[in-house]
């Protein structure tokens, strides 16, 4: 197995060094991405995004809870990631090991760093009761940066979330779901672009391939008005400052193209 994880990683880094890569895209290039909303019936938003042959599904629930105590004024978001063990052989049944545990905490840095969702208009009782947001992250097949396809999967599926218009009686506590419904409060869309450093050569987008034999990762949210939300880097290695700045750069024009397709996908233009 090791013999053949050497001659793999030798054949992409020679593959590299001819500005060529192991499935014929360029060094900035993503994989086909496809986009699709509104996939789960009982579900208050959902989107399934297909990043080359890395599939996710993402679910939005809606719940009414108490807020945190120190963050009395705004309503809570939690994120979870289950990694299917269909989609992987390295996928195991029971409670989430570190890899899920890891992606569900950056693809929830992403949206909460960027303010993605305005939590104070999710407050029906300052201190008491507040709505929560659920998201869900289902891998489905794993074909390499799952980060990304899980980051564009929630954005996507908040986006097309309904949130049931509510009623709320001061003098009881009473509180009736309406069968109106409103859009969720989403005010920025924060999209993580994913870079393999392989051999010195940096590649966004790393198929599973790549990921197997790279020598570090590092991952870029940014949203459309110029900010970065979130950095994260992981599998060891290091980057020198020109090669982060280089990947902001490139993170910042993928980021844009795959904000065209997400506001394609959801019927919002910008």
């Amino acid at each position: 197995m090791e013999v053949m994880a050497s001659i793999m990683k030798d054949h992409i880094i020679e593959l590299l060094k001819e500005k060529k890569r192991i499935d014929g895209r360029g060094l900035e290039d993503l994989r086909p991405l496809e986009i699709k909303v509104n996939v789960i019936e009982k579900a208050e938003g959902s989107a399934w995004v297909k990043l080359g042959n890395t599939q996710v599904l993402v679910g939005i629930k809606l719940d009414l809870g108490e807020p945190f105590p120190d963050l009395p004024d705004k309503g809570v978001m939690t994120t979870n990631v289950e990694l299917v063990p269909l989609a992987s052989p390295t996928f195991e049944p029971g409670p989430p090991d570190e890899r899920a545990i890891e992606l569900a905490r950056v693809v929830d840095r992403g949206i909460r760093e960027s303010q993605a969702i305005d939590l104070e208009k999710l407050v029906i009782v300052p201190g008491k009761l507040v709505r929560v947001v659920f998201i869900d992250v289902h891998v489905l097949d794993h074909d390499g940066n799952l980060i990304d396809a899980a980051g564009i999967g929630a954005i996507a599926a908040l986006l097309s979330t309904k949130m049931p218009k509510i009623e709320y009686n001061e003098e009881t506590g009473e509180v009736v779901m309406l069968d109106e419904y409103e859009p969720l409060p989403v005010t920025k869309i924060p999209i993580p672009v994913s870079f393999a450093k392989i051999g010195g050569t940096i590649v966004v987008d790393p198929n599973l391939e790549e990921e197997q034999v790279m020598d570090g990762k590092l991952t870029i949210t940014t949203d459309e008005n110029g900010h970065i939300s979130a950095v994260q880097k992981s599998e060891g290695g290091s980057f020198k400052l020109e090669e982060v700045m280089y990947a902001v750069d490139v993170a910042f024009r993928r980021a844009q193209e795959i904000r065209e397709k997400i506001l394609e996908a959801v019927g919002k233009r910008e």
